[in-house]
């Protein structure tokens, strides 16, 4: 423990890139029977007329890809905090139906909330054009590359369509090995995170976004969580009217931007057609680099993505939704 009192986290989730990268063990093959099942839930419940959103984990039971789900769930809720299922076809479906399989994986582990102003429970990452400098931008709509970040959900779920021509590299990183470099290094920085930063984001296409503070991370009865997203942080700077960042807290924000992209702390996926990435959003950083697309619009880059509410976890305890314990007694 440092004399400010703050102190690293032990915690499973605090990995380096560089430890992984060798290994396989993050990575699910979908195996024929589960493939099947997949099949069949696609049949089943594109045969039903009930939309989409309606669709809830008890309309088709999953019993072989059950059994894995158990196993990624626990990686969410006290592992390393993500995973990478690798195997779908995705090119002998339709994309409602490649959506469907997504969605029906999705709330097994979760309940979908909203992503944006509109309301919409299914994203669609690809770039639509929009200047990425406009602070009206949210930029997973452009092909810029996204700086290190969290999202506003328990967990993220990313589906690759399409990959991109070139670029578009998924880089993630533990947030828990983030905080602890912070830690080590600047222990006086370590306080400021838990004070609210102003934050722009964005509003509906066309109209002007709003402001609001939160903190960065916080460690509250023992249970740690990071909601970051650097370049909210300083666009909020470019209001004149937004309360000014003092120089610790832009100290602070510089750190947590740059440690992930030291060598050896993220770790990079180039994706495939038919990935689904789930990360825990309190404990993963993620960011994507700068791509390059296609010139057929159907083979353009093309993700699918959902927000879930992690409260159908089992264990009953609605603080370790969104974040993890951090003791050692548990």
């Amino acid at each position: 423990m440092h004399r400010d009192g703050h102190q690293v986290i032990g915690h499973p989730a605090d990995w380096r890139g560089r430890d992984l990268e060798p290994r396989n063990d993050w990575i699910h093959a979908l195996t024929t029977a589960e493939l099947a099942e997949l099949d069949a839930a696609i049949a089943v419940l594109g045969q039903s007329e009930k939309p989409l959103e309606q669709i809830v984990a008890a309309d088709f039971p999953l019993v072989e890809l059950g059994r894995s789900i158990e196993q990624w769930r626990s990686a969410l809720e006290a592992g390393r905090g993500f995973f990478l299922v690798r195997g779908f076809p995705v090119r002998e479906y339709s994309e409602a139906q490649a959506a469907l399989a997504f969605w029906i994986i999705g709330r097994h582990l979760g309940e979908p909330v909203s992503q944006n102003s509109d309301g919409d429970l299914l994203g669609h990452v690809r770039d639509t054009g929009a200047p990425p400098n406009s602070l009206e931008t949210r930029l997973y709509k452009t092909r810029a590359e996204l700086t290190f970040h969290t999202d506003g959900a328990d967990i993220i779920g990313l589906f690759c369509l399409r990959t991109a021509r070139r670029g578009g590299v998924s880089r993630i990183a533990s947030s828990i090995a983030v905080y602890n470099e912070l830690v080590r290094r600047r222990p006086d920085l370590a306080p400021l995170l838990s004070e609210p930063f102003p934050n722009y984001m964005a509003g509906r296409e066309g109209s002007r976004g709003s402001v609001f503070e939160y903190p960065i991370a916080t460690i509250d009865d023992d249970v740690f969580r990071m909601l970051f997203l650097g370049w909210y942080v300083r666009d909020s700077q470019r209001l004149p009217e937004t309360r000014r960042l003092s120089a610790g807290q832009l100290a602070a924000v510089d750190l947590l931007e740059s440690i992930p992209n030291e060598p050896g702390m993220a770790l990079d996926m180039q994706f495939a057609e038919g990935d689904m990435q789930f990360l825990k959003n309190s404990v993963i950083l993620h960011s994507r680099t700068e791509y390059e697309d296609a010139r057929e619009f159907d083979e353009k880059r093309h993700l699918l993505r959902l927000w879930l509410s992690a409260r159908s976890f089992r264990d009953g305890d609605d603080r370790l939704r969104s974040g993890v314990s951090t003791r050692t007694d548990r």
